[in-house]
């Protein structure tokens, strides 16, 4: 990417009307170039998903004839990316992981992108996609360019959706334990990864991550709170776990562009948890 990434999740926003210029042929040779390559498919805890992508034109599948059922709230889109994977316990935080590092990738490449969970035909798109017994489609992006009139509805949605709220820095990241708001200044050389998580995309931008830093500043663990009736929920899968692998890959990539490394691990520190619907999801163990 020639961009650096922490710019590229800065700026990156939800883009739902598109011009009607075909993607350019060297922008799908190295999405699919990205896609061939198997450790990008790959999630913090070794889990998989696989992405299609389907060229599209007025809506409808350019191999198939397929239509794609996106809602009316996508404008021209000239593709779509579209997820899979096996469900299981930690599938959807992989899953939210490759995903987000995708669309990254993407918006690098001077394409715009959109997260769509809730707000696309599942059945048309599982058509298009031959799902094997267990498998799921948990989001899809629309691809294309940005159109340079953004659609007064862009601006609905993303009132809507709250996008341009952010919940504050002591609501999110805790320092040692729970009950104990992490400071700017007390998290060093962190603060620009955990600004990242909390400018992440989620799920009606909910956030329901929570992030502890452990005393001696070298884990980082990441928690899930479930939004309560979450409507979400009604697809048979948990929605906002997916939001807690885009925080891991956000946290991830801007450490690297930092050059401070680590490795992910699935070990509960077993802290005190305000909430009983709270869980421990992931931990970042830097080195």
């Amino acid at each position: 990417m020639g961009t650096a990434i922490m710019e590229i999740m800065e700026k990156r926003k939800s883009v739902r009307t598109y011009e009607q210029t075909p993607i350019r042929e060297e922008a799908r040779a190295a999405v699919m170039e990205y896609l061939a390559q198997e450790e990008n498919l790959r999630g913090p805890l070794g889990g998989k998903a696989s992405v299609e992508w389907i060229t599209v034109k007025g809506g409808v599948a350019e191999a198939t004839g397929v239509k794609l059922g996106a809602y009316g709230v996508i404008k021209n889109p000239q593709a779509y990316l579209v997820g899979v994977v096996q469900n299981g316990e930690t599938a959807l935080l992989e899953f939210g992981y490759i995903f987000h590092k995708l669309i990254l990738h993407a918006t690098g490449l001077g394409l715009g992108t959109c997260w769509m969970g809730g707000t696309f035909n599942r059945k048309s798109f599982s058509r298009e996609i031959d799902l094997a017994p267990g498998e799921l489609i948990p989001c899809i992006s629309p691809l294309g360019y940005a159109s340079e009139k953004q659609r007064l509805l862009d601006s609905a949605m993303r009132y809507i959706a709250k996008s341009n709220q952010r919940k504050p820095w002591e609501e999110l990241f805790q320092d040692g334990g729970f009950g104990r708001e992490l400071t700017r200044e007390a998290a060093g050389s962190l603060a620009g990864p955990l600004e990242m998580v909390r400018l992440g995309p989620s799920a009606s931008n909910k956030q329901p991550w929570r992030v502890v830093l452990s005393e001696d500043r070298k884990q980082v663990h990441f928690y899930y709170l479930p939004t309560p009736n979450y409507s979400g929920n009604k697809l048979g899968f948990e929605m906002q776990r997916i939001d807690i692998g885009i925080a891991a890959c956000s946290f991830e990539l801007a450490c690297r562009e930092l050059g401070i490394s680590g490795v992910w691990t699935r070990q509960d520190p077993l802290l005190h948890t305000p909430d009983p619907h709270m869980e421990y999801m992931l931990s970042y163990i830097l080195s």
